[in-house]
């Protein structure tokens, strides 16, 4: 009895750390690039994030 209520909060964690480590990857490849990695090209399924739109979306937000 006591496995089966372990099952959600060990699914939690699993999710979150699976969410945590896509959100790191996908802010670390939008970052500079640390040396030696300059010259590295950006992997396909990274999607790029510009600074301008978020500088914008965050104005339209406070502006509501």
């Amino acid at each position: 009895m006591v496995e089966s209520n372990l099952i959600v909060p060990i699914s939690v964690l699993g999710v979150g750390f699976v969410a945590a480590v896509s959100i790191g990857s996908i802010a670390w490849y939008n970052s500079k690039r640390p040396p030696g990695w300059e010259s590295k090209e950006r992997p396909d399924f990274v999607p790029k994030v510009d600074k301008d739109d978020l500088i914008a979306d965050a104005s339209e937000t406070k502006g509501k």
